[in-house]
């Protein structure tokens, strides 16, 4: 029986990381490349481990099947801490250091639009949805 239950965790376990953003890590020039063979947007969160709002974001909008799903169609995201050089440079150029800041690009390098702050889900996706629009 405990084995059973150790499975069926495991199981669930793997079916709830599928379900969030996958968000890479990589330069910016390779998520911009990984975009481009993809035909998609560069979605970039500007993030600091110890922001609460940046966690709040990623436990209850960012592991959100829905979400993951949203996102996975139409962006290659990627996440940088903004203690570090690329998150800071980032935020440099395109915040105003409020964070978390989320910033989408086009595949040329245009930034298309920003969200500042923490949000639910919903209002997340509706800010996301009226950029895309534009």
């Amino acid at each position: 029986m405990k084995k059973w239950m150790l499975m069926l965790a495991m199981v669930l376990a793997a079916a709830g990381a599928e379900a969030q953003v996958k968000f890479e890590t990589k330069s910016t020039d390779a998520v911009r490349e990984m975009a481009i063979k993809e035909g998609k947007l560069v979605f970039i969160d500007l993030y600091a481990s110890w922001c609460p709002p940046c966690r709040m974001m990623e436990r209850q909008v960012f592991s959100r099947k829905d979400v993951g799903q949203f996102m996975s169609e139409r962006f290659v995201a990627a996440k940088y801490d903004t203690d570090e050089k690329t998150g800071r440079e980032l935020m440099n150029r395109y915040g105003n250091g409020a964070i978390p800041l989320y910033l989408i690009f086009d595949t040329k390098g245009e930034l298309l639009g920003r969200i500042q702050g923490a949000t639910p889900a919903d209002e997340f996706m509706a800010a996301i949805r009226k950029i895309l629009k534009r």
